[in-house]
């Protein structure tokens, strides 16, 4: 009976360890995690490139504006902290993340299977497509990807981007130039040093209702499909798990009705154009 009664004792002694050392061990990733670091700096720092339009770009003014900005900005005040958007070079945009030099990624970012090996994404917000915009001679003549896929015909897309993967995929006769800026890219096809363009959907579609307008033609039908998402470290489930509830508060508060308000202000309203003219 003694025997029995000290094994009893040796088991809630060893388990009452073990929970507190579990509760140790949660005390500590929660003191890692990027969400607590958030809230005891007192301020959430966001990585973007401002060049991607609708998405992040600066006005006349030199402020950053776009639909991540005010994303980011609802997501401040939910946190009950400052915003401090950090401008950063696509080429270096994960490094500066997994270096710790911002909090997240909101930048547009394609959700893919290599960068998901080096950080992770929170759901997706925004679903887009890369498509084509061509010169306007070339209307009625070329009708799809694989008509233009010829090497007479020279095809620019942004370099680094998802627009530069898609391009190599389905051009593999016509010639490819990438440049640093998707505005430098299109500008090639306008000035007629380039015959099309291939790039994120948003983009194009505005881009046809201002400078293309006219001077251009639009296959708007996607070539590929791209789940826009926020980018964090790895290895960090409170800060994943916070944003994720975000997102669907966002999506579903029909009452406040933030996210309709936000998809209709800068994906299918171009009034702001006037402000980054």
């Amino acid at each position: 009976m003694k025997s029995i009664k000290k094994l009893l004792v040796a088991i809630f002694a060893i388990s009452a360890f073990a929970s507190v050392s579990s509760f140790a061990d949660d005390i500590n990733l929660w003191k890692k995690s990027t969400l607590n670091q958030i809230l005891q700096r007192g301020e959430l720092q966001v990585c973007l490139e401002p060049g991607y339009m609708p998405f992040e770009m600066k006005d006349k003014r030199g402020r950053i504006i776009g639909y991540d900005v005010d994303m980011a900005k609802r997501m401040a005040k939910e946190m009950g902290v400052k915003l401090s958007l950090k401008p950063t070079a696509w080429d270096g945009i994960i490094a500066a993340l997994v270096t710790g030099k911002c909090d997240i990624i909101m930048s547009g970012m394609t959700i893919t299977q290599q960068r998901n090996l080096k950080i992770n994404f929170a759901d997706p917000y925004v679903v887009v497509g890369q498509t084509i915009m061509m010169k306007k001679e070339l209307q009625g003549k070329i009708k799809s990807a694989k008509d233009l896929d010829k090497p007479e015909y020279t095809v620019v897309t942004k370099l680094g981007v998802t627009g530069e993967v898609a391009t190599r995929k389905f051009f593999k006769n016509a010639k490819i130039i990438t440049f640093e800026t998707e505005a430098d890219a299109a500008s090639e096809v306008l000035n007629g040093k380039a015959d099309a363009i291939v790039y994120d959907q948003p983009y194009n579609i505005l881009f046809m209702s201002d400078k293309g307008k006219g001077r251009l033609v639009h296959l708007d039908t996607p070539l590929t499909y791209e789940p826009l998402g926020w980018a964090i470290r790895k290895g960090d489930p409170d800060f994943l798990n916070w944003l994720n509830n975000f997102l669907r508060q966002v999506k579903e508060d029909k009452v406040v009705d933030f996210y309709n308000k936000l998809n209709q202000k800068w994906l299918k309203d171009t009034d702001w154009l006037k402000r980054v003219q």
